[in-house]
């Protein structure tokens, strides 16, 4: 088996894509799933995973405490499976990757949805799923120095 990348966007509605060496996406799981599903499937994928870059995110000014603490709790979540499986991973602002990927959003999902549809023209590609695959994607071009 090649060397997967993985892409974790850790938001409420965010989500994890695995793709492969050539770019082909290898799996992928909303974070609104349950708790057990989303382990199996990164505790499955997490022996091949060469390396997972990880959203660096923070709470937002006028953002309500309880959607704060949901959205830790989240990022929380995917902190410990990364551990447990013992993923190798970065952490990247989203100005980082996004610069990188050349999909400054400014905030607009649909930036960021264009930008994985062009790259991954195969797979339905949805606001849940941009984010993550752009970040795998990242994941792939910094292991392998293509920038």
């Amino acid at each position: 088996m090649s060397k997967l990348y993985m892409g974790i966007d850790p938001g409420q509605s965010g989500a994890v894509v695995v793709i492969a060496e050539d770019g082909a996406c290898e799996g992928r799981i909303k974070l609104s799933n349950t708790a057990a599903d989303i382990a199996e499937s990164v505790m499955e994928w997490g022996p091949d995973v060469f390396m997972c870059m990880f959203e660096r995110v923070h709470s937002m000014p006028g953002q309500g405490v309880a959607s704060t603490f949901k959205f830790g709790t989240s990022f929380g979540f995917c902190m410990g499976l990364l551990a447990a499986g013992k993923i190798r991973h970065e952490m990247t602002t989203p100005r980082q990757w996004q610069t990188r990927m050349k999909c400054l959003t400014g905030g607009d999902k649909n930036v960021s949805k264009t930008a994985a549809q062009r790259l991954f023209p195969k797979d339905k590609i949805t606001h849940a799923f941009a984010d993550a695959y752009l970040l795998a994607e990242y994941a792939r071009r910094h292991s392998l120095g293509i920038e």
